[in-house]
């Protein structure tokens, strides 16, 4: 071949040459290291290359103490080939299976969730991971049985609320629901319209739907097996004044909705099935209307406000916006099981991505075999950075866990304020992330990922929703931004910071003054990943956001108003509540690393929270250069940077999968088997 079809004038290789030289690279590590590193850093790099990780070790540090209880759920649904949800199923019997599931898991498998929510959150979100591994229905509509209703129970009543319904709904007894959501509101709950009227002459509450706007709508557990609801109402108390009654604002209520014995509905109560849905069909949603519906006063979830037999209402919160705060406050376990059950489904998917990809060969060098396809810089692209954030992920919600448990003991109001930005944060940002993660993993295994088997389809469905129930992730990530502005303020006046908040302390302060020319040009590996230099260039970011969203909202409620200049600055607010969550993550991720006892796991950790951090710095690279905070030669710099580490992942990626310690039959996909994908594959469709 003539050296002027291969090379320019000055000896540069053509793109298509280069492309063949980087896939040797990759085919001969220990030959041929990644072309984008600098001479002087090969023989590093040749050294990392050869990396080494031990899955159990890794696995033993990811999984902790909860591992033998997740491994409990795999192993009774494994034996109990029955219970199998099958790739084809109606609607109809696919809630009656995930009703026989729920309760053969309690019942025979002698797994019983229900204490665990309030004695030990982290096992309860650990048993929901792995039950919904199994079937996202069956994981949802446990949590609406534990989680919801039964949460809603015991966190918002008393003493004799937990005597009365505790045991009958931790066996499963008393299958129940949790009726907040309306056709007109479901963010606005404080805009919530069915009300609940006390009747002073026979003690009790009146339940009744005033519109149809006001019908519960979306009602998991209502449309076939719910025989209870915590309903949430308008509370509406007698006066002796011209008005002639006083709305105390939003309260729950516990309302039986069919007969124990004959399991018909009620009097007064009208139930609709809501239908097939896009996903979660083994969830049976409903809608229900009250009229007139009478419940004893004692039915009043009354932990935060209490109607006497006179009808006089006590409450040791003064005013309506602080017991509906309250309220809230005791139902943010729903946002951390969903953040937390995200990262299963984000394990599941990228596990089948990566192991078919590493399976599936296609093209090569001229004359020599065909390589994997996660050989492909492309592939690495599209699928390392995603295995980097689904271990970031895990670490993130293992804190929140951490975090909501502690609230739970405690009750204290700091801990309350921060868990619940923390939850809507991260519930908002990883739910999302996953859910397009979810379709770039389909597309990473071509036409096979496009097979029902092979699970993409049923797990995008029913995950989509995550987006929505327990908060619209646009609002969610409004609270956040909000949070943040009350800390910014508060810094300015002199106040302390929660715990989230505490590195605006410093960040604001560096925002303040110029970025330091000489750092901007530092490009050298070390400096790149070095932790410090990451997360500042976080917090950064977020600082810079937080402090021009505050001068902006300054600036348009002269002449919008509160509200109009909020909506005004509402993208860059969410950019703000985004880049936070994104500096909590990767801090949690880094003290992860630094706490790995085992060297070569630590190494291995340490590889993916480079790659992490890194890729998310490149992805908003313009915001940087736009200040000068880095020079172009580090952008360039980290750029190479991250197609290396993205390099060097792939060549743990399979440890990095297998880490994650999912069983055959929880993947389930034939083109993820561990073994013999391919005839696995293949005795599927019937050869």
């Amino acid at each position: 071949m003539d050296h002027n079809q291969t090379t320019g004038a000055a000896g540069e290789s053509y793109p298509s040459t280069r492309r063949i030289q980087r896939l040797s690279g990759h085919l001969s590590p220990s030959e041929h290291i990644h072309p984008s590193i600098p001479p002087q850093l090969r023989l590093q790099a040749c050294a990392r290359v050869n990396l080494e990780v031990d899955t159990e070790k890794l696995s033993v540090y990811m999984r902790g103490k909860h591992r033998e209880l997740q491994d409990k759920v795999y192993e009774y649904f494994n034996s109990k080939p029955e219970l199998k949800t099958p790739l084809e199923i109606s609607k109809d019997d696919h809630r009656e299976l995930c009703m026989r599931q729920l309760l053969g898991l309690v019942r025979e498998g002698g797994i019983r969730p229900f204490c665990h929510v309030f004695d030990d959150p982290g096992k309860y979100f650990a048993l929901l991971e792995a039950i919904g591994s199994v079937d996202m229905s069956l994981g949802i509509k446990m949590g609406v049985q534990y989680s919801l209703w039964g949460g809603s129970v015991i966190n918002l009543g008393t003493k004799r609320h937990r005597d009365k319904y505790f045991d009958a709904i931790d066996s499963v007894e008393y299958p129940g629901c949790f009726a907040m959501t309306e056709l007109h509101h479901g963010s606005n709950v404080q805009g919530l319209q069915t009300v609940a009227k006390f009747d002073p002459l026979t003690d009790e509450f009146v339940i009744d739907t005033p519109n149809d706007g006001a019908i519960k709508w979306w009602i998991g557990n209502a449309a076939v097996h719910g025989k209870f609801a915590t309903v949430f109402a308008r509370l509406i108390l007698p006066t002796h004044d011209a008005r002639g009654t006083t709305d105390m604002g939003v309260h729950a209520f516990i309302v039986p909705i069919r007969d124990m014995k004959t399991h018909q509905t009620l009097p007064g109560i009208e139930i609709q099935d809501c239908g097939h849905k896009i996903g979660l069909n083994g969830v049976d949603n409903g809608a229900l209307r009250f009229c007139s519906v009478r419940i004893p006063r004692e039915n009043l979830l009354n932990r935060f406000g209490d109607v006497s037999r006179d009808g006089k209402y006590t409450s040791s919160l003064p005013t309506i916006n602080k017991r509906f705060a309250a309220t809230l406050g005791e139902l943010v376990g729903g946002r951390v099981g969903l953040a937390y059950s995200s990262v299963g489904v984000l394990k599941i998917a990228v596990t089948v991505a990566i192991r078919y990809s590493l399976l599936r060969q296609q093209f090569g060098p001229p004359k020599q075999p065909e390589v994997s396809i996660l050989d492909y810089q492309s592939h690495q692209h599209k699928l390392m950075p995603m295995l980097a954030s689904t271990y970031a992920f895990h670490f993130a919600t293992l804190h929140l866990v951490e975090k909501y448990s502690e609230m739970k003991k405690t009750h204290d109001d700091q801990l309350v304020s921060d868990v619940h930005a923390l939850s809507a944060g991260l519930k908002a940002y990883i739910t999302s992330y996953t859910a397009k993660s979810l379709s770039a993993c389909r597309e990473a295994c071509g036409g096979h990922g496009y097979a029902a088997v092979n699970r993409f389809g049923s797990l995008r469905n029913d995950h989509d929703i995550f987006q929505t129930f327990e908060g619209d992730n646009t609002v969610l990530l409004q609270q956040v931004a909000a949070d943040l502005l009350k800390q910014y303020k508060e810094k300015f006046q002199g106040g302390t910071l929660a715990v989230t908040w505490n590195y605006l302390r410093e960040s604001m302060n560096t925002y303040l003054s110029q970025p330091n020319p000489v750092t901007a040009r530092w490009e050298g590996e070390d400096h790149l990943r070095d932790p410090k230099f990451q997360l500042d260039a976080f917090r950064y970011r977020t600082s810079r956001l937080l402090q021009s969203a505050a001068v902006r909202l300054r600036k348009h409620t002269k002449t919008l108003g509160s509200f109009g200049a909020w909506n005004r600055c509402l993208n860059h607010l969410l950019t703000l509540g985004e880049s936070h969550i994104e500096s909590v993550i990767l801090a949690k991720f880094i003290e992860a690393v630094q706490r790995c006892p085992d060297p070569s796991t630590q190494a291995a950790l340490k590889l993916v929270c480079d790659l992490y951090a890194l890729e998310r710095i490149w992805k908003d690279i313009g915001t940087y250069r736009n200040v000068d905070y880095m020079a172009p030669n580090k952008a360039k710099a980290i750029h190479k940077l991250t197609e290396y580490l993205s390099f060097l992942v792939r060549n743990v990626a399979r440890e990095l999968v297998d880490a994650f310690d999912l069983p055959d039959h929880v993947t389930r996909a034939p083109i993820a088997m561990k073994s013999d994908a391919y005839s696995h594959y293949t005795q599927y469709v019937g050869f």
